[in-house]
């Protein structure tokens, strides 16, 4: 009893697992016989213009073969008719002897000539033999043309029905006698009636199948050959030049000559080779800055490591200016050491620039006025008679970042301000203004200058390395540092659209906040005017 269950409990689990099974899984388990499978791997290696002639021809042999069956239907039909008229002349000619008695010489003549065996014919109500049958005579199939479709259904399947009998004649066995019923005149009630051996029709077919099946092959290989030539100048070969294209890059991708000249083709074709243009030039070009920028990386640190010992050795010097008692001495001294600590720091953060994660910052609740006084003091500014260094900010105003960190972001873009007031043509005379503001949790830093502005060249890649840089001899790193290091505090930076010089705006959310999103209770001081950033 419990082996029953048990297969029946199986039976049931098979039965759901096929209910389950779709059409791929079914498709992907049906075995493939060798044979198959041989051939269908030699297509697989077959290349494009052998499988587009292959194709075409297998398609044209197909549109042939569609018109050969209503082919030789009409044929049959005709012929058949054919036979039908010679037997109505043989009766025309019977009803001219008195009685319709004709003479035996005549008769055979006339048999011969119709190709039957037996003519029978019906005129106004009047069936007369005019050859009669031998009695002995089998008739194996009859055929009824007198049928007349009276819509285009009825049509369809008069023709579907005509070409199954033109099919049936190849295969029929020989020796057999069919039966032809065709009608005289415009009355349906008159008709001619024959009984023919079926080996003359099934020789004429043979021989007409036989002439429309070599036609059929010289339509099909001349059509082939022009549709595969007009398709492969067109299509396979634009196809393979770009192939060949792509695995020549694809083999050294560095080397400009192997991208792909687009022809002067404005179809489908032309824009695929324009834009595989345009990507093998994009892509050569990121990987030679890539490897300048490996072999920069190993330049650098080949110099980090013997600056760093200098860098040491002048903090060992400078640390025993502390012991001189002058005034001036002690005044400088401990932004000398901070300057060479500071140095020394950048040094040992210099390959850290481009790495997948970058250290965190350490942040705190800064004052920023005072950082930016020290900026302005490591860069020689204000700058007598030529750079005017304007603050403009509240002294309680704190931000929440890496010292170090911010000391980098205003000296960066704060030297790029000068570099540009001193760039620009006539008297370098002009004024770095640093402006900030706190909203909610969010302080808000404007660096602007009075030169000559970014021109568009530049802002295209502003905050790429070794891209954005605006002046010649420039590297770019300057902007590119100052936006990595605003977005490991989660901020950003962007550029302003001034009437004159350049203002760039960075923006630092304490820890905590979110864009767009502010604690309850908060303070949120107003932006400053447009007219305020001019």
């Amino acid at each position: 009893m419990r082996d029953r269950s048990e297969r029946k409990r199986v039976l049931r689990d098979n039965k759901n697992d096929a209910r389950q099974l779709t059409f791929a899984d079914w498709w992907r388990r049906v075995r493939v016989p060798q044979w198959a499978a041989k051939y269908q791997a030699s297509w697989r290696d077959l290349g494009l213009p052998s499988k587009l002639l292959m194709l075409t021809a297998a398609f044209v042999m197909l549109a042939e073969v569609l018109i050969f069956l209503p082919s030789i239907s009409t044929f049959r039909v005709d012929w058949l008719n054919e036979r039908l008229t010679a037997a109505q002349l043989a009766t025309l000619a019977a009803e001219g002897f008195p009685g319709g008695d004709v003479p035996s010489g005549l008769r055979a003549e006339m048999l011969r000539t119709a190709q039957v065996k037996a003519i029978a014919s019906r005129r106004q109500g009047v069936r007369r033999l005019v050859l009669p049958v031998d009695p002995q005579m089998t008739i194996d199939q009859h055929y009824d043309l007198r049928q007349r479709p009276e819509s285009w259904l009825d049509s369809v399947a008069l023709r579907f029905e005509q070409i199954g009998d033109a099919i049936a004649v190849f295969f029929a066995p020989n020796g057999r006698t069919i039966r032809v019923l065709g009608s005289i005149g415009d009355d349906p009630d008159d008709l001619v009636e024959i009984v023919m051996p079926e080996a003359p029709l099934k020789a004429a077919l043979n021989s007409y199948a036989l002439n429309i099946l070599g036609v059929s092959i010289v339509i099909s290989l001349a059509t082939a050959a022009l549709v595969y030539f007009a398709i492969s100048r067109l299509l396979v070969r634009p196809v393979m030049r770009i192939t060949h294209a792509m695995v020549r890059f694809r083999q050294d991708p560095e080397d400009p000559s192997r991208i792909i000249v687009p022809s002067s083709r404005h179809d489908e074709i032309g824009v695929a080779e324009r834009e595989l243009g345009e990507m093998q030039r994009q892509l050569s070009g990121t990987l030679l800055q890539k490897t300048r920028l490996a072999q920069l990386g190993l330049a650098v640190s080949k110099i980090n490591h013997d600056l760093r010992g200098m860098l040491a050795n002048a903090q060992l010097l400078s640390d025993r200016l502390t012991a001189i008692p002058d005034p001036t001495v002690q005044r400088f001294a401990p932004k000398l050491i901070a300057s060479l600590d500071r140095a020394i720091n950048f040094c040992n953060d210099t390959l850290r620039f481009g790495r997948a994660e970058e250290a965190a910052p350490r942040r705190e609740l800064l004052p920023l006025k005072p950082l930016a006084e020290e900026v302005g003091e490591a860069l020689g500014l204000p700058r007598e008679g030529s750079i005017d260094w304007v603050l403009e900010m509240d002294d309680t105003l704190r931000i929440d970042a890496d010292r170090d960190h911010l000391f980098r972001i205003l000296s960066n873009l704060s030297r790029n301000a000068i570099e540009a007031i001193e760039g620009a043509p006539g008297s370098p005379h002009g004024e770095v203004r640093i402006k900030a503001w706190r909203e909610g949790r969010r302080v808000f830093v404007d660096v602007r200058d009075t030169g000559p502005g970014v021109p568009q060249k530049a802002r295209d890649h502003l905050f790429e390395a070794f891209t954005g840089s605006q002046r010649k001899g420039g590297t770019g790193l300057g902007l590119a540092i100052a936006a990595e290091i605003i977005g490991v505090h989660g901020g950003h930076i962007r550029l302003l659209d001034t009437p004159k010089g350049a203002t760039f705006q960075f923006e630092i959310p304490d820890r905590g906040a979110h864009h767009g999103h502010e604690e309850p209770g908060t303070a949120r001081l107003s932006r400053p005017p447009a007219d305020d950033l001019a």
